[in-house]
């Protein structure tokens, strides 16, 4: 089984630019999708619903904004749409799907601004997203499934996992309470962040390089696109690799695609 995840960072121009080739191209049973930013009615029908693929779409309520998705070969024997949290069911921010064997979920956590109202957003998504992910592993086993969730999570966990991390100190996406948080989700719920696992060595491998500057020619990025799964499922991790695009010009999201290859 293989897993992609990416940001696209507006699904319609991400397919004028290379997204729709990069599907047809891609060996990937399931892709998660976040920052779509668009409505179903927004996407042309080849996007919405691609040749080949069962699309499950969870469009933000404010419209341009948020927005995550699903794309599996095989049709989804259940969906959910959020995790139970009032503010964030029609936030664009967490789609889930049942598989034979194993729930998906595509989450796209906050990103977060320090002292503003977006780092108290971020801040409430991730008190209530905690205590679900429990619940979804204690389900899952219960079921004997097992559990990836794989997005972009606004969040560095380690100095390894961004190229400035001495200058980011006192930055969203790496604070100290959101790392702690992330190491609560390792350490108190046993998940498994299987890039890491798979490569426990820095630095990188990067996953986003901002537009700004030459972020992408000198690789100043940051590792903030994650598949973390239950640990039956990391054991079976066999291969992960970030499709970094070959040159700026190749881009068609500030984001790259996380593949990851599960043995059966």
């Amino acid at each position: 089984m293989i897993v992609s995840s990416i940001n696209v960072n507006g699904l319609r121009a991400a397919a004028r630019k290379g997204f729709s080739e990069w599907l047809d191209a891609t060996d990937a049973d399931v892709v998660c999708l976040q920052e779509v930013r668009a409505t179903m009615d927004q996407l042309p029908p080849e996007v919405r619903a691609p040749k080949g693929w069962f699309a499950t779409h969870a469009p933000a309520a404010i419209k341009g904004r948020a927005g995550v998705a699903v794309y599996s070969r095989v049709e989804p024997e259940a969906v959910r749409i959020g995790f139970g949290a009032a503010e964030f069911e029609d936030s664009g921010r967490y789609v889930e799907v049942a598989l034979p064997g194993i729930v998906v979920g595509s989450v796209y956590v906050p990103s977060g601004d320090v002292g503003t109202e977006r780092q108290s957003e971020k801040e409430r998504f991730m008190d209530a997203f905690l205590p679900y992910l429990a619940e979804l592993r204690d389900k899952a086993a219960a079921a004997g499934d097992e559990v990836l969730v794989a997005g972009d999570w606004n969040i560095a966990h380690q100095q390894a996992d961004l190229k400035n991390w001495k200058g980011n100190q006192r930055s969203s996406g790496f604070l100290p309470e959101e790392r702690a948080w992330l190491s609560r989700i390792f350490d108190e719920v046993g998940y498994v962040d299987v890039v890491r696992a798979l490569h426990p060595d820095g630095p990188g491998p990067y996953t986003w390089w901002s537009y700004r500057g030459k972020a992408f020619d000198n690789d100043s990025g940051w590792r903030i696109d994650l598949h973390i799964t239950t640990s039956g499922l990391a054991a079976r991790a066999t291969n992960a690799v970030i499709e970094r695009a070959p040159t700026y010009a190749e881009r068609w999201s500030d984001h790259a695609p996380v593949t990851v290859t599960f043995a059966d």
